[in-house]
């Protein structure tokens, strides 16, 4: 995998529902570009993990702080960057993330299939989110598709090539700067 010569300058959210990849493909990103990278996961306080661990679905008053975190990571990054996985479910909470970098910030959204998603999920034994929060996630999500500085990869591919259509569009955002 190469980086495209004239990747997106900025930080990154890799955002998606849970089982979508954030992680694997946050961190491919953030090596390949260069940058440090951050699981949003873990910048949840620890009422959100009890809850989550107990098959709770979040709530936006759940959301609020970890989102707070989340921006406040992205105004410290400076330049050139950061690669953090947020599930970034709701437009809001997209906008206070780009109200927060202060700076123009890309999203790479992986979008999946119910059925992909939680096979996925299925087969990361140990991990806190449980599969019957999928449906939550989903009926929470709002598709970011049409706002600014945001790239849709479908993820039935292998990670890697994943990561390699991220970073050829998050190249052709430099063309929106």
């Amino acid at each position: 995998m190469t980086t495209p010569p004239l990747v997106f300058k900025g930080p990154v959210i890799v955002m998606g529902v849970s089982g979508c990849g954030k992680s694997s493909v946050g961190s491919m990103l953030a090596d390949r570009l260069g940058l440090p990278f951050i699981e949003g996961d873990s910048l949840h306080p620890a009422a959100n993990i009890a809850k989550m661990s107990a098959g709770v679905p979040l709530n936006d008053e759940d959301r609020w702080p970890w989102l707070g975190i989340i921006g406040k990571a992205l105004a410290q990054a400076g330049e050139p960057g950061i690669v953090i996985s947020c599930s970034a479910l709701k437009r809001s909470y997209r906008d206070l993330l780009r109200q927060a970098a202060g700076v123009p910030l890309a999203f790479v959204y992986l979008e999946g299939t119910r059925d992909i998603l939680l096979s996925r999920m299925i087969e990361r034994p140990g991990h806190f989110f449980k599969a019957t929060l999928l449906d939550s996630q989903l009926a929470t999500l709002e598709s970011p598709t049409g706002e600014r500085h945001v790239v849709t990869v479908d993820i039935a591919a292998a990670p890697q090539i994943i990561a390699e259509r991220a970073l050829e569009g998050l190249a052709a955002l430099n063309a929106q700067l």
